[in-house]
């Protein structure tokens, strides 16, 4: 009797061992996007002189003019995505002779900015751990769905939801893959800026 008595209470032990372990990873993988847009969680050693200086990413709206590595370009539109507590922006560009770029903003918690490049060829689909695109190998970063509002010009409705998988490579390289609502995947690389490369000219009344 004894001895049923305590191989029961080791498999109980052995169980709840399992189950903090399946919880612990859960937490972890909810948690790689960290929330920006929470109350209370906004970087304390925030560059405000930069922004003061080369105007706030964060405030980006359709018809600023923005500066990135010498090219001036126009906001056509935004996108502000929102997943649980977390929030990011996504921005089109739009330079004089009609090249298209988007620039992603995200505090994470210090500030992110990613100029991204579509690839509409692009015949690579999203899920592996790693995925070689263009000469290089991207890893698996993050992945979820967000709901989405959008101003401007962006060829999207102005709200629904988006499916997102983003993958990093060495040196700041990213690959990413968004589905709008029913679409299909659309795939764009992106390259880490440094804050100083950018530069934006608020055209809005009091800006």
């Amino acid at each position: 009797m004894d001895g049923s008595v305590a191989y029961l209470l080791a498999g109980a032990g052995c169980l709840v061992g399992v189950a903090g372990v399946v919880i612990a990873v859960l937490a972890q993988r909810r948690s790689r996007r960290r929330p920006p847009g929470a109350k209370g969680l906004g970087d304390p050693l925030r560059d405000r002189d930069a922004d003061a200086l080369r105007g706030d990413p964060r405030r980006l709206t359709p018809g600023d003019i923005v500066e990135v590595r010498g090219v001036t370009y126009a906001v056509r539109g935004s996108i502000r995505l929102v997943e649980g507590a977390w929030s990011w922006a996504e921005h089109l560009l739009d330079d004089a002779g009609g090249v298209r770029r988007w620039l992603s903003v995200e505090e994470d918690p210090e500030l992110e900015l990613v100029l991204w490049e579509a690839e509409p060829g692009a015949t690579v689909t999203p899920g592996a751990p790693t995925i070689d695109f263009a000469g290089r190998r991207y890893s698996w970063d993050e992945s979820g769905q967000a709901r989405y509002t959008a101003v401007g010009t962006t060829g999207l409705d102005p709200s629904g939801t988006m499916r997102y998988h983003d993958y990093q490579a060495p040196g700041g390289a990213r690959l990413s893959f968004e589905a709008y609502g029913e679409a299909g995947w659309e795939v764009a690389r992106g390259e880490k800026l440094q804050r100083a490369e950018v530069m934006i000219y608020p055209q809005a009344e009091g800006a």
